[in-house]
């Protein structure tokens, strides 16, 4: 249950079959920067403003209100993706928040300057993950090794959100994949004792 990018990396013997390995090697994962700046209220509602944004000039592309009730605390929710993301790994976390919070100001407001607190994720940066939503099949992977994506190799079964049947990209993808692979799991396991 890893990124495709990920089980590459691992050491297999016997080797995966040519397909499943090929495919590894295609599917990079994407570019994404979460960041968060958490202010006393949500502020932005009082003015009249969702605080949903769709940003294409960037370089946060979308914000989100995440307040989690109407009194506080407000938090504000935003994503450097793809070639921002990539541009914006090389800054430090605060050269980041100078960024994000003038975003955040010119779409609701001066106030969005000085949050009580500001915190920012690279997932490119995380080992275990090296990017997200999910990996990224480029024109070619899809149609020439996508057969490999879920097929089993051996006692080797494949989760992850890459490998969803709906969802994909998303936790609610990943669990699917893994109640998936779970039920492949327990199939072979049935078969197995039955050829015995």
């Amino acid at each position: 249950a890893v990124p495709p990018t990920l089980a590459g990396r691992i050491d297999y013997e016997p080797p995966l079959p040519a397909a499943r390995d090929q495919l590894t090697q295609r599917v990079p994962q994407g570019s994404s920067i979460k960041c968060l700046a958490v202010y006393e209220t949500p502020f932005w509602r009082t003015d009249g403003l969702s605080g949903l944004v769709l940003d294409c000039d960037g370089p946060v592309s979308m914000v989100i209100d995440a307040s989690p009730e109407a009194a506080g605390p407000g938090i504000l929710v935003g994503f450097y993706e793809g070639r921002n993301a990539r541009a914006a790994s090389g800054l430090s976390s605060a050269e980041r928040r100078e960024q994000v919070l003038a975003c955040f100001s010119r779409h609701v407001g001066d106030r969005a300057l000085a949050p009580r607190e500001y915190l920012d994720q690279d997932w490119s940066q995380e080992p275990f993950t090296r990017g997200c939503y999910a990996g990224v099949m480029p024109p070619g992977a899809w149609t020439g090794y996508g057969h490999a994506l879920r097929e089993p190799v051996g006692p080797i079964h494949w989760a992850g959100t890459e490998t969803a049947l709906s969802a994909m990209g998303y936790v609610e993808g990943a669990l699917e994949s893994g109640e998936r692979a779970a039920a492949e799991v327990l199939a072979a396991m049935t078969d197995r004792r039955r050829s015995r």
